[in-house]
């Protein structure tokens, strides 16, 4: 995993709950989770209007 150890990722987990807290550390987790969630979402969506054929061209139009 990205070439990261135990003593790594403790560390890490260490440093987040000094920096956030205990108390807002699912807070934080939720955020991130819902973050991934529309990310992944949003891909999905931008595959599918590919294959439908859609394009995203902005129109050039004479003003």
């Amino acid at each position: 995993m990205f070439g990261l150890g135990t003593t790594e990722l403790l560390l890490i987990l260490v440093l987040v709950l000094i920096i956030f807290g205990a108390g807002k550390l699912p807070q934080v987790g939720k955020s991130l989770g819902e973050g991934l969630r529309n990310f992944k979402d949003g891909m999905k969506d931008g595959s599918a209007d590919k294959k439908n054929g859609e394009n995203d061209r902005i129109d050039q139009g004479k003003s």
